[in-house]
C-alpha cells in the first residue's frame, strides 16, 4: 500500500472518479494497474480565488508498488500500519474495578480502552444519559430553568454533545490514537467523511446518536455507566485513594480512579484541591461570541465558488497593542450561539452547530488571553476569574443571554434593534452593554482585535454583527500535576482530559483518555476483577 500526497481536484469536477483519474495521472501508470484506491484525507486550498482546488491525499493498491517507490517522488510513500495497539497488561493486582468521573469524551474513551482490555471499568457521571439530558437542555432554552447537573455543559457525552462536534486537532499521532477515535465514532454512526476531511465534524445531532451507541458498546464489553452519580468526596489512606463518595453518602472502594471532570466542575476541583491533590492555575482565554451571516464569510473564504462548497470557516488572531493576544476560537459555520450556563447566577456562552451546519449565521468566540498576573497566583484564582465574569454577565443580561450590536459595543452605549444580521441563539437574549462586563483591558483589546480581523475578512466588524457574552470556558483555568504515569499526588488518582488542563476539544480529550486507561493497563493486572 503507497500513500499518494497533493492530488488537486477542480471544485466544480470532484468525483471519487475524479480523485481516481488525478492519481493515475500523477502516477503515469495504466488504469488497469490502480487495484484500490482510499481517501485518507480531503482539504480545500483557497488562496487563489479564482482558482480553489480540493486537495486529496490516497491510499491505494497499485502494480509494481516497489518499483514507484524507487523513484523517490516526494508525493509518494510507503504506508506503515496505521492500527491502534493496546499496551500489555501489567502485573499489579486490581482489588476493585477501575473508576471514571465523567461522560465526557475523555471519560468515555478511558472507560472504552479499559472495557475493551477486559477491565470492567466503572463509568459515574453527575448528569443525565445524553435522551434524557437533551429534554433537560431543551427546557432550559425554552423556560429558562436551569438543571446544575444536566446541561449544556454536563451529562452523557460532555460540553461536546452541544457543540458544533469539531474533531479537528494539531496533535500528532505516531500511536494512532487520533485513528482509534475517529473509527470508534464511525462504528457508532458518524459519517464516514470525518476520516478524510480537513477539519471534521459531526454536529450536534448526529453526535447524541453516536454517543448512545458507544455507550451500548462499552456495556457490551462489561463497564456500567451510571447516571445522576456526582463524586462529592474522596477517602485517602496513606497518599492513596482508599474509597470515593457519590452523591454525598455513597461509599465505594477504589483504587484507580480516572478524574475526566470537563472544564466546569468547579466544585469537583475544589474538593480535590482541599483533600491535597496538586494543582497549578494556567493561562486562558476570555471574550465575546459574534455572529455574521454566512453567506457573508462564504463570499469572504470562497468567492464565485461559495454556492458549491461546503459553509466556510476561518481562524484568525492579532497581537493587540496592549500585549494581548486576540483570536477566534471554536468557530461554528452556519451555527448557533447557545446559552452553556450551569451554575445558578452565572452565564455563558458557547457555540453549536448541527450536522448540515445551515443556520443562517456563522459565529465564532473572539477571545483574550489572561494570565495569573490577571487573576492572581493561587491555583483556583483564574476559576473565581471566570466566575467574576459570568456573575456579571447574569446580571446585565437578567438571567438572559447578554447582547449588543457591534457599532454599540465599540461606541459603548446600548442599542435596542438588529440591523441586517437576525439573531440566532439557543437560550432567550436581551440587549445590555458589554463594556460593563469585562476590564478595560479585555475591552481595549476586542475592540482592537475586531477591527483588525476586518482587514482580513471584510464585514467582521460590520455595525450589526452581534456580540453575545460572555466566553469564558476557552480551557480549563487549572491544571492538575501529573507524573510520567500520569498519577497525581495522591497515588492512584490519574487527572486527565480538559478539565485536568491536557486538552481541549472532542479529540485531545478522548486521545487523553486513551492515555491514561493506557497507562493503567500497563501497570495492573485483569485477572483477579
Amino acid at each position: 500500500m503507497i500513500r499518494v500526497r497533493q492530488i488537486k481536484v477542480e471544485v466544480k469536477k470532484d468525483s471519487f472518479e475524479e480523485v481516481r483519474k488525478k492519481t493515475i495521472q500523477k502516477l503515469k501508470i495504466k488504469n488497469q494497474d490502480l487495484k484500490d484506491l482510499t481517501i485518507v484525507k480531503q482539504s480545500i486550498d483557497a488562496r487563489d480565488k479564482k482558482n480553489i482546488m480540493y486537495i486529496y491525499e490516497v491510499d491505494c493498491s497499485i502494480v509494481n508498488e516497489d518499483k514507484l517507490l524507487k523513484l523517490n517522488k516526494n508525493d509518494v510513500l510507503k504506508v506503515e500500519n496505521e492500527n491502534y495497539k493496546k499496551p500489555d497488561c501489567g502485573n499489579i493486582p486490581l482489588k476493585n474495578r477501575p473508576i471514571v468521573i465523567g461522560a465526557g469524551p475523555c471519560g468515555l474513551f478511558a472507560t472504552l480502552i479499559l472495557a475493551e482490555a477486559g477491565y470492567k471499568p466503572i463509568l459515574f457521571e453527575r448528569g443525565e444519559r445524553v435522551e434524557d439530558r437533551q429534554s433537560s437542555v431543551e427546557q432550559f432554552f425554552k423556560r429558562g430553568k436551569l438543571n446544575v447537573n444536566s446541561n449544556v455543559c454536563f451529562g452523557e457525552g460532555g460540553a461536546g454533545t452541544f457543540s458544533d462536534g469539531k474533531l479537528g486537532t494539531l496533535v500528532s499521532d505516531k500511536e494512532n490514537r487520533i485513528k482509534k477515535v475517529i473509527n470508534t465514532f464511525i462504528e457508532c454512526g458518524a459519517p464516514i467523511e470525518i476520516s478524510y476531511v480537513n477539519k471534521p465534524h459531526i454536529g450536534t445531532d448526529v453526535l447524541r446518536d453516536v454517543i448512545i451507541n458507544l455507550r451500548n458498546k462499552i456495556l457490551s464489553l462489561g463497564g456500567d455507566i451510571c447516571y445522576y452519580s456526582t463524586l462529592t468526596d474522596i477517602v485517602v489512606d496513606d497518599d492513596k485513594i482508599s474509597k470515593i463518595v457519590i452523591n454525598d453518602n455513597k461509599k465505594v472502594d477504589c483504587d484507580v480512579l480516572v478524574l475526566a471532570l470537563g472544564h466546569s466542575a468547579r466544585d469537583t476541583i475544589k474538593m480535590l484541591y482541599n483533600h491535597g491533590v496538586k494543582m497549578e492555575g494556567k493561562p486562558f482565554s476570555v471574550g465575546v461570541r459574534i455572529q455574521h451571516k454566512q453567506e457573508m464569510i462564504n463570499k469572504s473564504q470562497y468567492a464565485d465558488f461559495k454556492d458549491i462548497l461546503p459553509p466556510a470557516s476561518y481562524k484568525l488572531t492579532h497581537k493587540a497593542k496592549n500585549g494581548r493576544g486576540v483570536y477566534t476560537f471554536c468557530m461554528c459555520p452556519g451555527g448557533y450561539v447557545v446559552n452553556s450556563s450551569c451554575e445558578e447566577g452565572h452565564l455563558i456562552v458557547n457555540g453549536m452547530s448541527y450536522h448540515k451546519r445551515d443556520s443562517e449565521n456563522a459565529n465564532s468566540a473572539v477571545v483574550v488571553t489572561v494570565g495569573p498576573n490577571d487573576f492572581g497566583k493561587k491555583p483556583l484564582d483564574g476559576i473565581d476569574y471566570q466566575r467574576r465574569l459570568e456573575s456579571l454577565a447574569f446580571r446585565k443580561g437578567n438571567g438572559k443571554i447578554p447582547i449588543q450590536l457591534w457599532k454599540d459595543y465599540r461606541d459603548n452605549k446600548i442599542g435596542n434593534k438588529f440591523g441586517s444580521i437576525k439573531p440566532v441563539f439557543k437560550g432567550k437574549y436581551t440587549f445590555a452593554n458589554l463594556n460593563e462586563i469585562f476590564p478595560f483591558y479585555i475591552n481595549e483589546a476586542l475592540k482592537e482585535g475586531i477591527m483588525a480581523f476586518d482587514k482580513k475578512i471584510k464585514g467582521f466588524a460590520s455595525d450589526d454583527a452581534i456580540l453575545a457574552s460572555v466566553e469564558s470556558r476557552t480551557s480549563s483555568a487549572v491544571r492538575m500535576i501529573r507524573g510520567e504515569d500520569f498519577v497525581s499526588s495522591i497515588y492512584g488518582i490519574y487527572p486527565a482530559g480538559e478539565g485536568a488542563g491536557y486538552s481541549g476539544g472532542i479529540t485531545t480529550s478522548a486521545v487523553d483518555g486513551i492515555k491514561v486507561a493506557e497507562k493503567i493497563i500497563e501497570k495492573y493486572s485483569k485477572e483477579s476483577l
